[in-house]
């Protein structure tokens, strides 16, 4: 058959649930354009039962990922940059349509989210010595402070950093030992999408990202009221939908993440601790030092 007849396979994007690859439950698609307005695909259109769903998946996939070794998280998303560098020409491809931006530009975001996975893989059996520590007191005990997860983070993506920003937001809260409910974002969600696929192939556990697309503020509202979500980031949010989210989270106390502003540099500044550290819950421990025995050991 001559090229000239050959009709192109499209593809079919699904939201990326507990490790499967589901239709939304409402059966409901939109058009996502590139940055003229051109058709590239139909995107599932997520409804509140798939974002119940992905808390569930979740959730059930956080006892596992946060008792897992700093190490090993680290030796998973080095893994995740490892397949990506093997589908770079795809991104690349995906957000110059998303982002309208050239291939060599596209090139450099690609490359930065590449690194950026690398540089969190780095961190996550690091950020305990930098966190937490042995306390000085007064008395004859010692004490001591160590960093853990969260728990269930909903994390709304950038709307104008289809790929970058949304490897941006993501790395450092599963670095840390959460679990993730992830909302692409609304005009760009493909690479988003399909990132599902490295991550679903890159020995990450299933349900400790989930990813769903569709409009931000319906998938949004019932993750920042869900009583089973521990904190939510909102740095997809405008002014107006952020302060609805954050009414929405008081409901249970939930640690917010307000949207930050990005500097000149904007995704690709080398980012610092703090988007790791927002999700970490510092556990204090104190003990008796209590009398010295024959061995030296304190009991």
């Amino acid at each position: 058959m001559s090229d000239q007849n050959r009709l192109s396979v499209f593809k079919t994007y699904k939201l990326y649930v507990g490790g499967k690859f589901p239709r939304s439950e409402s059966g409901r698609v939109y058009e996502v354009t590139d940055a003229k307005g051109k058709w590239l695909a139909n995107a599932p259109l997520s409804s509140r039962k798939d974002a119940r769903d992905a808390v569930v998946a979740a959730r059930k996939a956080f006892g596992g990922w946060s008792g897992a070794t700093a190490y090993n998280r680290g030796q998973i998303l080095y893994r995740i940059a490892e397949m990506l560098e093997g589908r770079r020409d795809q991104y690349v491809a995906e957000v110059a349509d998303a982002e309208g931006l050239s291939k060599s530009k596209a090139g450099l975001q690609v490359d930065a989210a590449i690194d950026r996975w690398v540089w969190y893989a780095g961190w996550t059996d690091k950020i305990a010595q930098v966190v937490g520590g042995g306390n000085p007191v007064a008395g004859p005990f010692f004490n001591l402070s160590s960093p853990e997860p969260t728990g269930v983070v909903a994390v709304l993506a950038p709307q104008e950093s289809s790929f970058l920003g949304l490897v941006s937001v993501v790395a450092p809260v599963i670095a840390t030992g959460n679990t993730a409910v992830v909302v692409a974002s609304e005009k760009a969600p493909l690479p988003a999408l399909s990132l599902s696929e490295v991550l679903a192939t890159s020995d990450l556990p299933g349900g400790v990202v989930n990813i769903l697309s569709g409009r931000t503020a319906e998938i949004a509202a019932p993750l920042a009221s869900h009583q089973d979500v521990n904190a939510i980031d909102l740095a997809g949010a405008d002014e107006t939908l952020a302060k609805e989210l954050e009414i929405a989270a008081a409901d249970n106390l939930k640690r917010v993440l307000r949207p930050q502003p990005v500097d000149g540099g904007g995704w690709s500044t080398t980012p610092g601790t703090d988007r790791m550290t927002a999700f970490l819950e510092t556990k204090t421990v104190w003990h008796p030092t209590g009398a010295l025995g024959a061995s030296g050991s304190s009991y």
